[in-house]
């Protein structure tokens, strides 16, 4: 069974830090590669992160020098450190990952190349 499952989201004001987490069940994990997806009200879903098996990582110029992705292979977690947030970081934040495997030069961050989906956490930046 393929699970993901992030938690870490919360309310926080312009400036602060959070760290979302995902846990993901092994068969998911193996699924590289894992990104971080958002959503605010009223817009589409975003790539936001991605990370590739060997460590190549992919962020959206919105987010560049503000969020690092990393993971931690024991625990099958995927992270999202996040810091300077600002108003626009608002949103869902969904974990995902791949069913097979990547072979572009960095891990994609369009919403079609990704194949499970978490439930989401939210995150609320207010000024």
């Amino acid at each position: 069974q393929v699970t993901l499952v992030e938690s870490g989201g919360d309310s926080v004001q312009v400036g602060g830090s959070l760290r979302l987490s995902c846990a993901a069940s092994p068969y998911a994990y193996r699924s590289y590669p894992l990104a971080w997806f958002r959503q605010a009200p009223g817009k589409r879903r975003e790539g936001v992160a991605a990370i590739d098996h060997d460590g190549p990582t992919n962020y959206a110029d919105s987010v560049k020098g503000r969020f690092t992705i990393s993971k931690d292979d024991a625990k099958f977690t995927l992270y999202l450190q996040m810091n300077n947030l600002k108003t626009e970081d608002t949103g869902m934040y969904y974990c995902a990952a791949r069913r097979r495997l990547w072979t572009g030069y960095l891990p994609p961050l369009a919403q079609s190349e990704y194949h499970w989906w978490g439930q989401g956490t939210q995150v609320t930046v207010s000024s």
